[in-house]
C-alpha cells in the first residue's frame, strides 16, 4: 500500500501570484542549494569514487516529489506508491534495493537517502541524494560481480527503512549494514556525507519558505514546473513527428562469452506527447549487465537530451513527465526480472543516451550527435599489502565524447559533465600503485568535419599482489559516426606482465590476479565523428598533430597530407577529391562492419574471441551443446 504521509498542520497551500523577479530568486536559491549539496558531499565523504569523482546525484523535489532541481528525475513517487509505512516529521529514508522501489535506483551499490522537508507541521519538499559505495559486500571486492547470476550474490540489498525515525537514529541498523562492507569506514563516511547534504538543502528550502512565506515557495515550484512543461511541450512539437522511427545499438558481452544484446527503441508522437517504446529490446542476460530502468528516469534522461541539444538555458525538473510515455517490456535487459543480477549495469545506462541520440537526430540530422557517451569504464584493484593492511580501489574511467553539431567532443571525458577524474597523485599516495601515463589515444575518435574525442591510455604500475576487475564496453561494436562521420576506435586493454609477456586482456574481466611489477594499459573507446572529415580545416588537422590528438597518417582520414611537418596542398586536394569519389553517397549514420564482419575479424582486429550469440530459452542453450 502506498506511504502514509502524517501531517500535524493539514491546511492545503493555497496558489499565489508570483512576480518574474521573486520566481527567479527562489529559481536561483534552489540551484545554489544543489550545489552546495554536491559540496557538502565532497568536503565529507571520504571513498575515492565519490569524494573525488562525484558519483553521487542531487535531487530537491516538491512536496508531492517532483524534482525541482536534480539530474536524475525523481524517484520519490514510485518509492511512495511502494513504501507501505509512515513519512513524518524527523524521519530520514535509507535504502539501496532497486527491485523495492521500481528501478529508481539502478544497483545496490547506490545508497539513497530521503529526507522529508516538514515546516510548521507541513511537508512543502523534499531532498535526496544518493551516491555509489565501494564496497557493500557480496562474491567480489568492489561488489559489482560480472559474473553474477542473482541480485542476492552482489551484496548487502537494504529496503526503504527509516534511518532516522522521529528524530532518533537506528544507530543498530548501520552497524548491521557496516558489518557487510569489506569498506566499513568508507561506507560510514558517504552515507553520513549523503545524509549532511540532505540536511543541508532541507534547511536551505526552510530559509526560502520562512524569507518568502510557504505559499509563494509552493506557488514558485509549480510555475517552475509548468514551465518546463509548457517548453518541453514546444521541443515536442517541433521536434518529434508522428512518424514512427526506430533505433538499435548493442551491448557488446556480459563478461560470459555471449553478445552482443540489442537495445531498440521506437519513437513517435502521439496526441502532443512522445513514445518511447522499447519493444525489440532482447531479453534479460543471466549475467549482470541488466538494468532495471525507472520509467522516470527514462523520461529525466530524454529530456536532458532535448534540453541540452536544443535549449541548454532550460532548468530541467520533472514537469514534462505528463509528456511523455515510456513503454519497457517486461523481462527484457532494461526490466528484467526479480531476482535478476544488476551490478554490471553501466553499460546500458550510457548506451541509452546514443540511443536517444540516433532516435532525435532522424528528423533533424543537423541536431544529430555521434555514439560515443556508451559506457562508464570502471577499474577495481584490491589486495592486502606488505604491512598486512587491505587495500581497495574503484576508479571511473573516462572515454571519447562524441562529434556535435556544435564542435568536436571532448577528449577523454566523462559520460557525466560533472564526474572528474581521481588525481594521479591521489592514487599513487593512498594506493600501491604507479601511473606512468595518462594520456589520449591519438587517431581513436572518429575523424569528421568536427572530430570524436579521442580516448584515454591510462597506464597502472601495480606495487604489491592482488586482483583487478575492469567493466567497460564498445570493444566490439564500435561507436558510430554521423553525417558522414567516420566511427570512433573501440576500447581494448594490455596487460603487460613483469617479464614482459604482453596479455590482452577482456573488457569485462573478474578476479584476474597481478603481480607486482605487472604493467595495465586500461584504453578506453573515441567518440564517433560528426560531418563530412574532407570539410576539416587542413590547418585545424596539422595543429592536431603537434598536440598528438592526430597522427600523420590518421590525417589522411581527413583527405589531409603532411609532408616535412607542412600540409601538402596539392597532395591534399588530390587524395581529397579521390575520397569523394570513391566513397559515393553519405549516409546519416556509418556503424562501421556489421555484427557477422565484426564476429569473423574480432580475433584479429581485438586479439579476443568474439562472443557468442546469446541463448534466451532451454532450447536454444540444449540445441548448442549438442552441437558442441
Amino acid at each position: 500500500m502506498p506511504a502514509r504521509i502524517i501531517q500535524a498542520n493539514e491546511t492545503p497551500f493555497n496558489k499565489v501570484d508570483i512576480d518574474p523577479v521573486t520566481l527567479e530568486v527562489i529559481e536561483n536559491a534552489l540551484r545554489n542549494a544543489r550545489v552546495e549539496m554536491d559540496a557538502t558531499l565532497v568536503r565529507t565523504a571520504m571513498s575515492p569514487g565519490i569524494r573525488e569523482q562525484g558519483d553521487a546525484f542531487p535531487l530537491i523535489a516538491d512536496h508531492q516529489g517532483r524534482m525541482i532541481v536534480g539530474q536524475f528525475g525523481s524517484y520519490i513517487g514510485p518509492f511512495l506508491d511502494g513504501f507501505d509505512g509512515t513519512v513524518e516529521d524527523g524521519d530520514m529514508i535509507f535504502l539501496s534495493d532497486p527491485y523495492s522501489v521500481g528501478g529508481a535506483i539502478s544497483h545496490c551499490n547506490d545508497w539513497l537517502v530521503l529526507l522529508p522537508v516538514f515546516k510548521d507541521g507541513r511537508l512543502i519538499a523534499y531532498t535526496s541524494m544518493f551516491g555509489h559505495q565501494s564496497d557493500i559486500g557480496g562474491m567480489v571486492p568492489g561488489s559489482m560481480p560480472i559474473h553474477a547470476t542473482e541480485i542476492f550474490q552482489e551484496g548487502v540489498r537494504i529496503p526503504p527503512v527509516k534511518i532516522w525515525k522521529k528524530g532518533e537514529y537506528n544507530e543498530d541498523l548501520i552497524k548491521l549494514v557496516m558489518h557487510q562492507s569489506r569498506t566499513p569506514a568508507w561506507c560510514k563516511a558517504d552515507l553520513n556525507a549523503l545524509i549532511a547534504s540532505c540536511r543541508v538543502a532541507a534547511h536551505r528550502v526552510v530559509e526560502m519558505a520562512e524569507r518568502f512565506g510557504d505559499d509563494v515557495f509552493v506557488s514558485a515550484t509549480d510555475l517552475l514546473l509548468d514551465r518546463n512543461y509548457r517548453a518541453m511541450q514546444q521541443l515536442i512539437a517541433s521536434s518529434i513527428g508522428e512518424e514512427k522511427v526506430s533505433f538499435e545499438d548493442y551491448i557488446c558481452d556480459d563478461g560470459m562469452g555471449f553478445g552482443p544484446y540489442k537495445i531498440k527503441c521506437t519513437m513517435w508522437r502521439e496526441n502532443g506527447r512522445v513514445v518511447l517504446d522499447f519493444d525489440g529490446t532482447d531479453p534479460q542476460s543471466q549475467a549482470s549487465i541488466n538494468m532495471f530502468l525507472n520509467e522516470n528516469m527514462m523520461r529525466m534522461f530524454f529530456g536532458i537530451y532535448m534540453i541540452m541539444v536544443f535549449d541548454p538555458q532550460i532548468l530541467f525538473n520533472d514537469g514534462y513527465y505528463p509528456l511523455i510515455d515510456v513503454r519497457i517490456p517486461e523481462g527484457s535487459l532494461l526490466k528484467p526480472k526479480f531476482p535478476a543480477a544488476l551490478s554490471g549495469r553501466t553499460h546500458v545506462l550510457g548506451r541509452l543516451f546514443d540511443i536517444l541520440g540516433g532516435l532525435l537526430g532522424q528528423k533533424t540530422p543537423e541536431f544529430l550527435n555521434a555514439a560515443g557517451f556508451s559506457s562508464s569504464p570502471h577499474l577495481f584493484y584490491a589486495g592486502t599489502d606488505k604491512a598486512g593492511k587491505w587495500f581497495q580501489l574503484f576508479q571511473i574511467g573516462f572515454g571519447g565524447i562524441p562529434g556535435r553539431p556544435l564542435g568536436d567532443g571532448p577528449d577523454g571525458h566523462s559520460l557525466f559533465p560533472g564526474f572528474t577524474n581521481v588525481p594521479n597523485e591521489f592514487l599513487e599516495r593512498y594506493f600501491p600503485l604507479v601511473i606512468e601515463k595518462y594520456e589520449t589515444v591519438p587517431d581513436s575518435g572518429g575523424a569528421g568535419l568536427h572530430r570524436g574525442g579521442n580516448g584515454i591510455n591510462m597506464v597502472y604500475r601495480f606495487l604489491e599482489p592482488g586482483v583487478i576487475a575492469i567493466h567497460d564496453d564498445r570493444w566490439f561494436v564500435p561507436p558510430w559516426g554521423v553525417n558522414g562521420g567516420h566511427p570512433g576506435k573501440r576500447a581494448r586493454k594490455l596487460l603487460v606482465k613483469a617479464d614482459g609477456t604482453e596479455i590482452v586482456v577482456g573488457n569485462k574481466l573478474e578476479d584476474y590476479p597481478v603481480e607486482a611489477g605487472d604493467v595495465l594499459h586500461f584504453i578506453t573507446w573515441g567518440g564517433g565523428g560528426w560531418g563530412d572529415p574532407l570539410d576539416r580545416d587542413p590547418a585545424l588537422v596539422l595543429k592536431e598533430i603537434g598536440q598528438g590528438l592526430v597522427t600523420v597518417e590518421g590525417a589522411k582520414d581527413y583527405g589531409v597530407v603532411i609532408v616535412d611537418g607542412a600540409v601538402d596542398e596539392a597532395a591534399t586536394k588530390a587524395l581529397r577529391d579521390k575520397l569523394r569519389s570513391d566513397r559515393g553517397e553519405i549516409g546519416v549514420f556509418d556503424f562501421g562492419p556489421d555484427i557477422e564482419t565484426l564476429r569473423k575479424n574480432c580475433l584479429a582486429e581485438t586479439g579476443l574471441p568474439a562472443p557468442t550469440a546469446p541463448k534466451w530459452n532451454r532450447d536454444e542453450v540444449e540445441l548448442a551443446e549438442a552441437a558442441e
